[in-house]
């Protein structure tokens, strides 16, 4: 987390402050002009502190406060708006005891900036979140590290409560990193994995985790369980130079729902190599925010491929475009072979192995 500031209103916290900059130098000392003493190590101001706090809020990933959490508190409480947007909040007492996580202490890392902070200055964390406090799942940070997304987080909540409650915890996954938990300890022991989303549903459980690049149709279940999206899609894509986004993006949609696949799993797009990149292409990966791997013909011409195309060789000198590509870029295996949108546009999807 590099853009942090850190907000000091005492001579105390401003020594405080200056020790977290020497260690971590891309964080910026924020403080009253009349304690700053012209010192470059730190940002003066001259407005009140709650109009700076306000601004810093809005600004920067992580506010470190040195002054009393009351103060904090209320400093902070108009600007918030949600724990998907609001930055972390870190409050450190005038003598360095504490460290405090205090807003956004999972998705927005007040958590392990605390844990960060307390042992840089030697004071103790203080973190009240259950999962935490428990040594349980984060059902909201499944994934995380790898880009997981979830699908409605509207369910986080109720399956939270489920877990650090240590109520009957059903896991399934068929897809994505495999080690986003059982390397680090073992599971606990009110989670339990199964190898079919059939037999979780038969089981007992109360709450669900399931990753998965494939679409639930049982809504039901889908009352009680967080999905999880990892990147695990590739999309292959054989376009002419005036194919359009919205003709790509129609045949995207098409592959997904007759496969029962995720739109949040595609990892990338990939294709063959022109002299110029085709603009639909470009706009729909900008739009779903992936990148596009391009591939000379010559690479895609060596890949074993189900469908090749005598006109594809001619025309674009591979066999193939959307099957080799897709299979090129993911390193792993086709899931969609290739589909045909009249006249110019095909599309196949292949699934990287974690």
């Amino acid at each position: 987390m590099d853009k942090v500031a850190i907000v000091a209103i005492t001579k105390n916290g401003i020594e405080i402050a200056k020790d977290l900059k020497a260690k971590h130098p891309s964080w910026q000392v924020f403080s009253p002009s009349k304690f700053s003493n012209n010192d470059s190590a730190i940002n003066g101001f001259e407005d009140s502190t709650t109009e700076k706090i306000g601004e810093l809020f809005k600004s920067c990933e992580a506010l470190v406060c040195i002054f009393s959490l009351g103060a904090v508190i209320r400093l902070v409480a108009p600007h918030m708006k949600d724990k998907k947007t609001d930055p972390a909040v870190v409050v450190i007492d005038d003598t360095a005891k504490f460290v405090i996580s205090t807003l956004s202490g999972h998705l927005g890392g007040a958590n392990k900036l605390t844990e960060e902070i307390a042992g840089t200055i030697g004071a103790t964390p203080v973190i009240t979140t259950a999962a935490d406090v428990n040594k349980t799942i984060a059902v909201d940070l499944v994934g995380k590290e790898f880009g997981w997304q979830i699908d409605d987080d509207s369910k986080v909540t109720r399956v939270s409560a489920f877990m650090v409650n240590e109520e009957k915890i059903g896991v399934f996954q068929d897809a994505g990193e495999k080690d986003w938990w059982l390397p680090k300890k073992e599971l606990p022991k009110n989670v339990h994995t199964y190898s079919s989303i059939e037999e979780m549903v038969k089981s007992d459980c109360k709450g669900f985790l399931i990753i998965s690049d494939k679409t639930i149709q049982d809504r039901q279940l889908l009352e009680n369980s967080v999905v999880y999206r990892p990147k695990t899609l590739v999309v292959g894509v054989g376009l002419h130079w005036d194919t359009t986004k919205d003709t790509i993006k129609e045949g995207l949609e098409f592959c997904l729902s007759k496969f029962g696949l995720s739109a949040r799993s595609i990892a990338k797009f990939a294709s063959i190599k022109k002299e110029a990149q085709v603009a639909g292409l470009r706009e729909l990966a900008d739009e779903l925010r992936v990148p596009v791997d391009y591939y000379e013909k010559e690479d895609l011409a060596t890949i074993t491929i189900p469908n090749p195309s005598e006109v594809v060789q001619t025309f674009e000198g591979t066999p193939s475009v959307s099957e080799a590509s897709a299979l090129k870029s993911s390193g792993g295996k086709l899931i969609v072979e290739k589909q045909k949108f009249p006249p110019n546009l095909t599309i196949a999807i292949a699934r990287i192995v974690k």
